[in-house]
């Protein structure tokens, strides 16, 4: 399948920072707020009994010190069996740590990892400048577009779905699902400037989906809109070496080269550095990017 590629997004403010895309790939770290984390770094888990905001600041601050651009920060696990819990846990939990990152790391973008409105909408009074959602591209994520629309921040629209279930090629229905929730969130009043999409790797999708998708991922530069990557760590590339969560550094790294070859623009992870260095390494071969001063993303 043949499918046209659109010019290169326009620059997208995200609070302190103006993303240029196209001129490098961007970090995003992962701060997970939650005991459950399927990678085993969560800030809430029992064996530690340090206080998780402090922990949070040390975490964010050492981000930013190996190269990460900007920071997502979630409340409420994902991993498939995950323990659901309500918007007020999550914004108890979520809330001060943001608070306190913005405040410890105020030239930092800060992004709230979140699928509740009413949490999103108490992490952007905090200090967050993006809503990250992973049902961004349901129907149902007109309610999030519409806090990111009155609060007049960017929104992440991830694909996902209830069931792994694909009448043709994966990539082909996961662009056409992400088409109609870009309509969607610009009819809720978000200006398409201010629009990312997410593939949605590992949600609502099988191993052998996610291998499909991520072969085919260049189609979703047809959407006109950035494209961020999360497989770090992800359940796929352990199936794929047979190894744990915290032994699947090396198939992240490879998944970001081979995602920046195919247009990516930032790439979520848990382990900055590596995965920086490889993005800058990716980006010199692929974007003739050899100056690691030249940043893109200006205060």
């Amino acid at each position: 399948m043949t499918t046209e590629l659109a010019a290169t997004p326009a620059p997208t403010r995200i609070g302190p920072a103006t993303f240029a895309w196209g001129q490098r790939t961007f970090v995003m770290g992962i701060l997970n707020v939650t005991p459950d984390s399927f990678s085993g770094d969560g800030l809430l888990t029992a064996a530690d009994r340090a206080d998780p905001v402090e922990r949070a600041v040390a975490q964010a601050r050492q981000m930013i010190a190996e190269g990460a651009d900007l920071l997502d920060i979630g409340g409420e696990s994902t991993r498939p069996g995950h323990e659901p819990v309500d918007a007020a846990t999550e914004i108890e939990r979520i809330v001060p740590v943001i608070a306190a990152v913005a405040a410890a790391l105020p030239n930092t973008p800060i992004s709230v990892d979140t699928t509740k409105p009413a949490v999103a909408e108490a992490a952007l009074a905090a200090g967050a400048h993006l809503i990250n959602d992973v049902w961004g591209d349901s129907a149902d994520g007109g309610m999030m577009a519409a806090v990111a629309a009155a609060q007049r921040v960017p929104l992440i629209l991830m694909h996902n779905r209830s069931e792994p279930r694909y009448e043709r090629a994966v990539a082909a229905e996961v662009l056409n699902d992400l088409t109609r929730a870009v309509e969607r969130a610009i009819a809720a009043g978000v200006p398409e400037v201010d629009l990312i999409v997410d593939p949605g790797i590992g949600f609502g999708k099988t191993a052998d989906h996610n291998v499909e998708l991520l072969r085919d991922l260049r189609q979703l530069r047809a959407l006109g809109r950035p494209v961020l990557l999360g497989t770090s760590r992800k359940s796929t590339l352990g199936r794929i070496l047979d190894l744990p969560a915290d032994q699947r550094l090396e198939a992240t790294l490879a998944t970001t080269a081979l995602g920046i070859a195919a247009g990516v623009d930032i790439v979520r992870v848990h382990d900055v550095q590596p995965n920086v260095r490889a993005a800058r390494v990716a980006d010199a071969i692929i974007r003739g990017r050899w100056r690691a001063d030249l940043s893109g993303a200006t205060p």
